[in-house]
């Protein structure tokens, strides 16, 4: 496996943005002077680009945070979209594009499917990794290598990553892993956290941990993922009610709700997210609000595996920040993803606005990037990390409604198509939407996901 990119950043410039969204308001003529990898100062009312500064033309936001991603899914978009069945029959479909991986093989397609991340304007990945071992079971030499391998291609890709190392022991409330998962299992969460413990952070990488679900890990063996997160200050991420056959399950082994199992062994707080958070009680809001424990939401997912419209209203109300991902990569497009948490609230209450496009997002920056442990990202202020995006206004999709409206515009009617320009850590990751590390994504997403296919 080949490091073609490095994490270095890059040495003082300025950019000049044409229109920034700054403090939840569209400001014109924005200078950021940058260096070391972050912003160190933002001068507004610039009309002309000054001297040397690199020109950014549309509207530029702070990098997107794709708070939830397994990157081997990417190779089932457009084999899984068709026909009847249920999130039980994909899965299927996705243990047999795990079997085939290898880190090589990790790398080259996660490479691909990150540097397509890049081109749609996220600069910052929450990867819930639970491929750890060889087909069978068996640890590679070295422990770790399916997760280095992904923390490589986050590198060559230019983006940051939040490894959420995945606990993944049981195929159900206790039951032994069947033959597809005995790669994803260490065991025992002792196991696992021994594991976890060689990874390292980085100046582009964090490494964070996950419980798979309440199925996955046995209720007397949370507490030990939970207190590993905690002794680090590390981010924390489950798979929550995504399905009411996980509640029925979780009911009749424990009698209560896989929330309420969380809360009693020590997992919720401020430093987890519950991914999806679907078919809750209002018990299950309650606590998960007044916990501060987070909700990531993966509309464009959800939708496509039938899943169901989580209850994201009522847990912002009750205090759970809100994050959102693009977990199987049915499409990979952040602003897509903000657009149809709307719109899915609105299909289901026959009412609108339940949020504001300057929330939305929030949801599809800061609070991503708190959810995967980045506190100084999402925000275009001094001090921040150098991390943003451009969208263009003058698309046949964009063209038409004021500047001043560009919040409105990039959530309603952008695409990550319109992305135009990327920055992470004060480098030029993609320039005129074209990716400046990997020079033709969609032959290196053909390529790989073609070879893993057969």
């Amino acid at each position: 496996m080949q490091v073609t990119a490095t994490a270095a950043t890059t040495s003082a410039a300025t950019y000049w943005l044409e229109h920034a969204w700054l403090d939840a308001n569209v400001e014109p003529g924005v200078a950021l002077e940058v260096s070391d990898g972050r912003i160190k100062a933002v001068t507004t009312g610039i009309t002309t680009p000054p001297s040397g500064a690199v020109v950014l033309r549309g509207l530029t936001l702070p990098g997107l945070a794709n708070a939830h991603s397994h990157a081997f899914h990417r190779a089932l978009r457009g084999l899984v979209q068709v026909g009847s069945g249920t999130f039980w029959t994909w899965r299927e479909f996705m243990y047999q594009v795990a079997s085939r991986l290898t880190p090589d093989s990790y790398h080259a397609l996660a490479r691909a499917v990150y540097a397509e991340m890049a081109l749609a304007g996220i600069t910052a990945v929450g990867e819930f990794h639970y491929v750890h071992h060889a087909p069978g079971g068996a640890p590679y030499a070295d422990p770790n290598a399916m997760g280095e391998a992904l923390v490589a291609a986050a590198a060559d890709a230019g983006i940051r990553i939040t490894l959420l190392d995945t606990a993944y022991l049981s195929a159900g409330f206790g039951a032994a892993p069947d033959r597809h998962q005995l790669r994803f299992s260490d065991g025992t969460a002792d196991a696992w956290a021994a594991r976890v413990s060689q990874l390292k952070d980085g100046e582009l990488v964090r490494i964070g941990a996950a419980i798979h679900s309440v199925r996955a890990v046995p209720a007397a063996q949370l507490s030990t993922v939970a207190d590993w997160a905690a002794e680090r200050g590390a981010p924390l991420h489950v798979h929550l009610s995504e399905q009411t056959a996980e509640n029925d399950a979780c009911a009749a082994a424990h009698g209560c709700t896989p929330t309420r199992l969380l809360a009693d062994n020590g997992v919720l707080g401020p430093r987890t997210t519950g991914v999806h958070n679907t078919h809750l009680t209002d018990d299950d809001i309650s606590l998960l609000g007044s916990t501060g424990t987070g909700t990531c939401m993966c509309p464009t997912t959800e939708r496509d595996l039938a899943d169901g419209i989580g209850p994201a209203v009522d847990l912002g109300r009750a205090g759970s920040p809100l994050s959102l991902g693009s977990d199987s990569h049915a499409v990979i497009d952040l602003l897509e993803e903000a657009r149809a948490m709307e719109l899915n609230e609105r299909l289901r209450s026959r009412t609108r606005g339940h949020w504001t496009a300057a929330a939305l997002l929030r949801a599809a920056t800061a609070d991503g990037h708190a959810a995967l442990g980045w506190d100084g990202a999402g925000s275009l202020e001094a001090g921040a990390l150098a991390d943003f995006t451009t969208i263009a206004l003058d698309s046949v999709r964009t063209a038409g409604p004021l500047p001043r409206l560009g919040a409105e515009t990039a959530v309603f009617a952008a695409t990550a198509a319109d992305v135009r320009h990327t920055v992470v850590a004060g480098r030029q990751v993609v320039r005129d939407g074209v990716h400046t590390l990997v020079p033709d994504v969609a032959s290196a997403l053909a390529e790989t996901i073609g070879a893993l296919r057969g």
